[in-house]
């Protein structure tokens, strides 16, 4: 799984900025051919609006909100999945009797949860419900796979010298199951924002992103509707990157033991 990781992964430094300066100049490429800021303003208007926007504490508090929404979305589907992926692995009853739903929500679009839920929760909530469905299934189906890749010989080897609980985690399965975490998270991280700020645009809670995303639509403030955007893209790829330094740390400090 390393190498397969390390082969699939973007290039760095350089070669990222690269990708991005080819794509920002399509950006605007596009929007000089359109010739209409309505539809497409050009990546240096966006920036401004975000630069404006960005100076005001309002923004700051408005992406704060959502952030920290999100964020115990994601904490919820991640202590729910590691829970229900645990006793998947243990039990095939409950593997069978959660084969259903998590087929379902993989299934069903993300807009009919979100009008469903608004009937029994308040808009504040509906993002952190949303985000925390839509993260569950990624975070329960690849730990449930970690879990199952463990060697059975190393498992029946710990049952035979009746290794206690905690030493079979710690030395068996934590370490088969970090690199399938780490890919859920960044799955689940972004899962979270985009199912997240859906929510938001049609529950509207007030001072929130998705509030901001609507009042840019009705209004037709296209560069602020892109800025809003932007801050979402960035949002959510600083907590997946927080999310996989915290994971890396604990992977050190494993091995130091």
């Amino acid at each position: 799984m390393t190498s397969t990781s390390a082969r699939n992964a973007p290039g760095r430094g350089p070669a990222r900025l690269w990708a991005a300066l080819v794509w920002l100049a399509v950006w605007q490429a596009a929007s000089w051919a359109l010739g209409q800021r309505l539809l497409l303003p050009s990546p240096a208007e966006v920036l401004l609006c975000l630069g404006r926007m960005a100076a005001t504490a309002e923004y700051w508090q408005t992406l704060a909100r959502s952030a920290g929404r999100i964020l115990c979305g994601f904490l919820a589907a991640l202590t729910a999945g590691a829970a229900l992926a645990a006793l998947s692995a243990r039990y095939r009853a409950v593997r069978t009797l959660l084969h259903p739903l998590v087929a379902a929500v993989k299934a069903v679009p993300v807009v009919s949860f979100i009008i469903l839920a608004l009937v029994w929760l308040p808009s504040r909530r509906l993002s952190v419900f949303i985000s925390a469905l839509m993260a569950f299934p990624v975070i329960y189906l690849n730990l449930l796979e970690g879990a199952g890749r463990t060697d059975p010989q190393l498992l029946e080897m710990a049952r035979v010298f009746r290794v206690p609980l905690l030493r079979r985690l710690r030395d068996l399965y934590i370490p088969q199951v970090l690199p399938w975490l780490r890919s859920a998270c960044s799955l689940g991280m972004g899962l979270c924002w985009k199912s997240g700020a859906a929510a938001e645009v049609i529950g509207l809670p007030a001072g929130t992103v998705g509030e901001g995303l609507y009042h840019a639509k009705i209004y037709l403030e296209t560069p602020e509707l892109f800025a809003w955007t932007v801050s979402i893209v960035a949002a959510a790829a600083a907590m997946e990157r927080l999310t996989t330094l915290a994971l890396d740390r604990l992977e050190k400090r494993r091995e130091r033991r």
